[in-house]
């Protein structure tokens, strides 16, 4: 986990370095009940939630989310929080 501030905001990373998610699905991960592998999840008890649950509440604050993967390297999902206005 990094985290870093610029002008724009406080941006906090989370990386891993798993199996990585393939580029057809990063566009519907932060999509309710979505699951890249919905075998695995189900054994591992996932319920495609966890990044929605994310995106909605950083997009409540006002910020932004993003990820980035690649397979066999891993995932970093980023997190924008805006600077407050002033």
């Amino acid at each position: 986990m990094r985290s870093s501030r610029s002008p724009e905001g406080v941006t906090v990373e989370i990386g891993d370095t798993g199996v990585g998610i393939g580029s057809e699905h990063l566009p519907r991960i932060f999509e309710r009940f979505y699951r890249v592998d919905a075998a695995r999840s189900r054994e591992l008890g996932g319920t495609g939630l966890g990044l929605a649950i994310v995106k909605h509440l950083v997009e409540a604050h006002g910020g932004r989310v993003a990820a980035e993967s690649a397979l066999g390297v891993g995932t970093t999902i980023r997190v924008l929080f805006p600077a407050p206005p002033g």
